[in-house]
């Protein structure tokens, strides 16, 4: 899956039905970031008539386990570094295999035997394609769920697990042949612009996706109900948060989403755009946090959706698109000049050519990881700055609240409690977990008299 949708890198989060902006790192490990007290804290009255913020509690000094969740922590996370690497290396043997076994040429040739119509060829070269490298990927997979059962993140049976992938499955190759059909008829087209216009016909689908993943493809793997009718009394709470920010988002764009059935892992996440764009809270965070830490956890949500994250991401993803898609069009024709002849590639516009392409495209990603996470980190820090500040006044002891939250979210995900310096700037699409608590314990301009970044009031 990772080599088919690699020049889409929107479409992973489509296909697992994640959200955009998870409240934790995808790689801390993989999916995001409780004991919490029980008795719920009681929110002040409108902003307008909040009173004076209380002298806040002593928080805890950054993120803390006991000794045998410490070790577990490290060990899921490193399992999981590894297998992020392993699955890597994998993903490149695979097409390596796909190209000198000459699977492709095979594959094409059936293609072409079955109908001299290109789509149809696509029908039949595409899903073999993708179904041969997937299936021969399995193993990284499965083992990415035994780390998830094995560390207590999933509850999820094999059988609904395969479901799971049977269904991602059938989604990518519709996806994979319609995006493939389009980029070979490009190259015949255009030899020298093809990745030019590819791309640019490619934006639309991807928008379209994204559009309709939280409505039609999401609702796939776990089911949503409106947060007024699960959670009626945190949603009157959040409408108090949302006024304070000076914005409207309505009830109906509030959704939980049944995480339990097959996770024990915590997380929230804002996604879609335009008529589509949400706020999900999983089950699994509700159960496990007080009132004013869901508040925070909105309030970092909301902060995305304030911010313009989804929109500036989109246009980032646009901008990568573009410059794998050329770095493709420099690269290809050269690797084949010199391997395609052992690999019975007749050219660019051969459809054998896709394994090579794709290839290309993940190594391109896999060394680009740094730069775009350190773009995600940027804003997930922002969107930490706002939701600190769109519960002030409203929320008591806002900065121990907020510490709380992330404490929460990270011993039920097990986040890693001291990652290097190399994993954070390879891996983390979100700020390490200890320089998030740290940071909501000490982020004060109110008491300095300094002039909050976002969210104007108390």
């Amino acid at each position: 899956m990772r080599q088919r949708l690699a020049f889409v890198p929107l479409a992973l989060f489509l296909l697992v039905g994640a959200g955009m902006f998870p409240v934790l790192s995808a790689q801390q490990p993989e999916q995001a970031p409780p004991t919490s007290p029980e008795a719920e804290q009681a929110a002040p009255q409108s902003p307008q008539q909040a009173a004076p913020q209380e002298p806040q509690p002593a928080a805890p000094q950054g993120y803390t386990l006991p000794p045998e969740k410490y070790e577990k922590a490290v060990a899921y996370s490193r399992a999981s570094y590894r297998l992020y690497f392993i699955d890597f290396a994998y993903g490149l043997l695979i097409l390596l295999v796909v190209l000198g076994l000459r699977w492709a040429p095979k594959f094409r040739d059936w293609a072409e035997r079955a109908s001299g119509r290109r789509f149809v060829q696509a029908l039949v070269f595409v899903p073999l394609l993708f179904l041969a490298t997937d299936l021969l990927g399995l193993p990284t997979s499965i083992y990415r769920q035994v780390l998830a059962l094995r560390y207590e993140q999933s509850v999820q049976s094999w059988p609904s697990w395969f479901w799971d992938w049977t269904k991602a499955e059938l989604i990518g190759l519709v996806i994979s042949v319609i995006l493939i059909w389009i980029l070979y008829a490009v190259i015949r087209r255009s030899p020298t612009r093809w990745w030019f216009y590819f791309w640019l016909s490619s934006l639309p689908i991807i928008l379209l996706l994204i559009f309709i993943a939280p409505v039609v493809i999401q609702p796939l793997f776990f089911k949503f109900e409106p947060l007024a009718k699960t959670q009626p009394a945190l949603v009157e709470e959040v409408t108090k948060v949302v006024a304070r920010g000076g914005l409207e988002i309505p009830p109906e764009r509030m959704f939980e989403m049944k995480a339990s059935e097959k996770l024990k892992a915590v997380n929230a996440y804002v996604t879609g755009f335009g008529a589509s764009k949400r706020v999900v809270f999983w089950d699994t965070t509700l159960a496990r946090m007080t009132q004013p830490q869901a508040l925070f956890v909105f309030g970092h949500e909301m902060g995305h959706y304030v911010l313009g994250h989804i929109y500036r991401r989109l246009a980032f993803t646009a901008a990568v698109l573009l410059l794998f898609l050329y770095l493709g069009y420099r690269f290809l024709g050269r690797l084949l000049e010199r391997w395609g002849g052992r690999w019975a590639v007749r050219g660019v516009d051969d459809w054998a050519s896709l394994p090579a392409l794709l290839m290309l495209m993940s190594i391109f990603g896999f060394f680009f990881s740094p730069v775009s996470n350190s773009f995600t980190r940027y804003h997930e820090h922002q969107a930490d700055i706002y939701g600190l500040e769109v519960i002030h006044g409203i929320v008591p002891a806002t900065n121990t609240t907020a510490a709380e939250a992330f404490q929460i979210l990270g011993e039920i995900n097990l986040a890693d409690p001291n990652p290097s310096a190399f994993i954070k700037i390879w891996l983390y699409s979100h700020p390490p977990l200890n320089e998030r608590i740290v940071f909501a314990q000490t982020y004060d301009p109110w008491a300095k008299g300094e002039k909050p970044q976002f969210v104007e009031g108390p």
